[in-house]
């Protein structure tokens, strides 16, 4: 994709994602004032902008900190599923093995496990890392070997006849063909890394975006969770889009193909 074309498409992409958010706030506004809510119930749009106007350095210190853990998270988890999408690909006991592990565990509700990781890990950085890393695993897994899987069996043949090492037909020839898949699980992952911030947040943090709304629901300040939220929507489409963009740097090959969409 040219220069001048690669522009465009992201101009087209902002242009969409400040219009999808000025209909959300507008749809907002009309049902404040057309039912007449009370503000504890759901503030106006001026008053959530208002809020997070009046404490920047707040709001931002706190994103700053959710950012970092769902980031960090987020970093374990495509390693560590990367790694188990090539163990899977590799090995039909480790197939069943770790696929049946990553189901039984993201069938358990995270909620009830952040409390373990507090008590396992302390009250530090580790449980907030360890949950958001354990919410977006198993997409990774999922989508990772379902694109290493789909690589075309005749290129793995001819790997072969070439004496190539299982290990150099898995980077060499798998891994390019899974990029899309790879990217994929990757934007889902990323939201879910910054939920996963957020629960650890819940039950045990001082710090944070998940802390901030929790004291603010504790004192009925609407406005300030509304900011809050507000803030985590902007932050959650800003990590999908950069690693679109990511997409479009490592695997052209196939975003230049599609008509359209991410």
């Amino acid at each position: 994709m040219s220069g001048g074309a690669s522009f465009r498409a992201h101009l087209v992409d902002t242009l969409w994602v400040v219009g999808v958010f000025a209909f959300v706030c507008a749809v907002w506004e009309f049902a404040v004032k057309a039912f007449d809510l009370p503000v504890f119930v759901l503030p106006p749009v001026e008053d959530v902008v208002a809020d997070l106007l009046s404490a920047p350095g707040l709001f931002a210190s706190h994103a700053l900190f959710t950012v970092g853990m769902a980031l960090a998270g987020f970093a374990v988890a495509a390693s560590v599923g990367l790694l188990m999408a090539f163990a899977v690909v590799s090995s039909r006991i480790l197939d069943r093995i770790l696929m049946t592990f990553l189901a039984l565990l993201h069938s358990v509700p995270k909620v009830a496990l952040a409390p373990l990781f507090v008590i396992w890990l302390g009250a530090g950085f580790e449980p907030k890392i360890a949950i958001a890393a354990m919410m977006s695993v198993l997409v990774i897994v999922v989508d990772a070997v379902a694109g290493l899987r789909s690589v075309d069996p005749e290129m793995v043949n001819l790997a072969r006849v070439y004496r190539a090492s299982p290990l150099a037909i898995m980077l060499k020839v798998r891994l390019p063909a899974a990029l899309p898949h790879i990217f994929a699980s990757w934007k889902v992952a990323i939201s879910l890394s910054l939920i996963g911030a957020i629960v650890g947040e819940y039950v045990g943090g001082q710090r944070g975006l998940g802390y901030l709304i929790l004291v603010s629901q504790g004192s009925f300040d609407t406005p300030r969770v509304f900011a809050s939220v507000l803030l985590l929507s902007v932050i959650a489409t800003a990590l999908y889009y950069l690693i679109a963009l990511a997409e479009r740097m490592f695997a052209p090959w196939h975003v230049s193909r599609r008509a359209g969409g991410h």
